[in-house]
């Protein structure tokens, strides 16, 4: 699932939201340089943001098709698992990681993160929740139950999700991190009808989707939601992320 994401990178760069300017600005300020590596990097608009805020960014990604894009914007990027990505002898300010560490193995990418770190330098993993608005959010979840009946997905909470991820990682930090936190910042975004549908489209759920004929009745179901509250919603959500100094 991992590497179905570039399957079109024109279309998962166009429609996946960008990260709070603050949680850059944070991660940025906190870390003793500017020398950036961005796991996972996709096709870079993690890595675009923090060349924006005055770093030098290299990416590792697992998507030759991503690594393309992201070249193709700017941004440096050498294609491996991070697991057993070289880094010849290159050490780095901040590893960071946007919606990708979960993919990644949390004891084998802690440690790799602390190897290639100088030192006081920062591990930052973060996520956006995509949590809409009350009646939205069950209006879709109504789609899922009667396209998935049974699917443990329909009912899970967003937040609740990414809770478990940053729990995971936290746990894996305690022997290599110290400053271990978890801040989350707010953001806000309004979606057309379209904009979410393409969204959906690049999300996790679309390959399994694809792969049990699924995904055009969600699509279908979901469009007719948004279409239901007037074409439109806005989402006021959080980015959650856990940061670590090396020890």
């Amino acid at each position: 699932m991992a590497e179905s994401f570039g399957m079109d990178a024109a279309l998962y760069d166009r429609a996946r939201p960008r990260y709070p300017d603050a949680l850059v600005e944070a991660i940025v300020a906190s870390a003793p340089g500017r020398e950036v590596l961005d796991v996972g990097c996709g096709t870079g608009i993690s890595s675009r943001q923090f060349q924006a805020a005055g770093c030098r960014v290299l990416g590792v990604d697992v998507d030759e098709r991503m690594a393309a894009y992201a070249r193709s914007t700017g941004v440096e990027v050498e294609v491996s698992p991070f697991e057993s990505w070289d880094p010849a002898g290159r050490t780095f300010d901040a590893v960071v990681a946007g919606m990708t560490w979960h993919w990644i193995d949390p004891a084998a990418g802690a440690a790799k993160a602390a190897r290639i770190l100088r030192p006081g330098g920062r591990l930052a993993v973060f996520w956006y929740v995509l949590q809409p608005p009350p009646e939205i959010g069950a209006a879709f979840a109504a789609v899922y139950r009667d396209v998935l009946p049974g699917n443990p997905a329909v009912t899970a909470s967003p937040l609740g999700a990414y809770e478990q991820f940053l729990d995971r990682t936290a746990g894996s930090l305690t022997s290599l991190f110290t400053d271990i936190e978890r801040p989350t910042f707010p953001w806000s975004r309004t979606y057309t009808r379209d904009e979410w549908l393409d969204q959906l489209r690049t999300s996790g759920m679309a390959k399994p989707l694809t792969d049990a004929g699924k995904l055009d009745a969600v699509l279908e179901g979901t469009g007719a939601a948004i279409d239901a509250a007037g074409g439109s919603f806005t989402l006021d959500s959080l980015a959650v992320a856990l940061t670590a100094t090396r020890a």
